[in-house]
């Protein structure tokens, strides 16, 4: 049984070794579903926080707009609905991986960026206009180390090939695309719904 140090530390040990981070996670059960939701908060935050309070040379966004609640809601929303493709497609290709294995590999996988976001943005008060590409560079490898970490979470905790692991991830995505334009069109039919039932409602009281 891990210790809270030890599950708080665990993380670190996955984005150094995450061939057996990711294992243990799958099948010693040292994964903690709180704590990848926790990374995912703080990700959401640092996010937020980037788009806000990154240097003018870098940022390119109407700072007013941005509202960190939105953020970190579309954050948990993301992996929520990644995770819920990504489960439903290994379920078909029997896949090992359980939904809240899915979660917690983005959760853990989340740490390099959640780690690099705040240290960007800050590097970003100083450097020149010439020199936009260290803050670049570090956003970059910081998400490229989350892809890979996500590609080989993917990989063990379904113990599939690199290939399957491919393929799954290109079907994935296409079930992303259809549960969200499933999503979409039940918004739509119960806005139309409620329009109708609006309008029905007005009549009524006109005539009456």
């Amino acid at each position: 049984m891990m210790s809270k140090k030890e599950k708080f530390l665990y993380p670190f040990y996955v984005i150094t070794h995450p061939f057996d981070g990711f294992y243990e996670i799958r099948h010693r059960e040292k994964g903690s579903v709180p704590l990848a939701l926790l990374l995912i908060l703080l990700f959401g935050l640092s996010f937020s926080i980037n788009r806000r309070y990154a240097g003018f040379i870098v940022n390119y966004v109407y700072t007013r707009t941005v509202d960190s609640r939105t953020d970190i809601i579309a954050v948990f929303v993301a992996v929520l609905l990644f995770a819920t493709a990504n489960w439903s497609i290994t379920c078909l290709l029997e896949g090992e991986g359980r939904f809240k294995d899915i979660v917690t590999v983005l959760g853990y996988s989340m740490l390099p960026m959640v780690l690099t976001y705040i240290p960007a943005t800050i590097i970003s008060w100083f450097i020149a206009a010439d020199e936009e590409a260290i803050y670049y560079l570090l956003l970059g490898i910081s998400l490229l180390y989350f892809l890979v970490l996500v590609l080989i979470g993917i990989m063990v905790i379904h113990n599939f090939s690199f290939g399957k692991t491919l393929v799954t991830l290109v079907f994935t995505f296409l079930a992303l695309a259809l549960i969200i334009f499933v999503i979409l069109l039940l918004i739509s039919l119960i806005n139309q719904v409620y329009l109708f039932l609006e309008s029905a409602y007005t009549e009524l009281l006109l005539r009456m």
